[in-house]
């Protein structure tokens, strides 16, 4: 199971293989290959996650910022009324390939995206997301 915090299944639909370290990329990479199986649920985290798990090993985490927790909160509030149901600490998600492409038709519509209104990497999604998707290291295997 792949333990991610909110606002992270917003960054996972755009995720190319960019970050904050080497570490960090290896990491995203493996999960996001995870994901593309089909196979891993996720479940709803508060704090860092497993794709935060570099940062906090290295001592570089902002994961406990303020801004990053109203970006979990925002993120949480536009997924659970999509996705019909509560997106909280201890939730279990089933990502399949119809719910992914259900939350990148929403994130590119921009219907989710409130928690990205002051994230460094908001310019970065936006090509992303206006381009397809086709970039993501999701969307390669899947």
């Amino acid at each position: 199971m792949i333990r991610l915090r909110p606002h992270h299944l917003l960054c996972m639909l755009t995720y190319k293989g960019e970050g904050y370290s080497p570490e960090f990329i290896a990491n995203f990479d493996r999960l996001t290959r995870q994901l593309a199986a089909g196979n891993e649920p996720v479940e709803i985290v508060s704090g860092p996650d497993d794709i935060c798990a570099p940062l906090v090993a290295g001592g570089e985490c902002h994961c406990f910022n303020e801004s990053v927790l109203e970006r979990d909160q925002k993120a949480a509030q536009q997924l659970s009324s999509l996705l019909g149901e509560p997106v909280v600490p201890g939730a279990v998600l089933e990502l399949t390939g119809a719910r992914l492409a259900m939350l990148r038709s929403a994130f590119r519509n921009g219907d989710i995206r409130a928690a990205c209104e002051e994230c460094p990497w908001k310019e970065l999604c936006d090509g992303i997301a206006s381009g397809g998707f086709v970039r993501t290291k999701l969307s390669e295997n899947s």
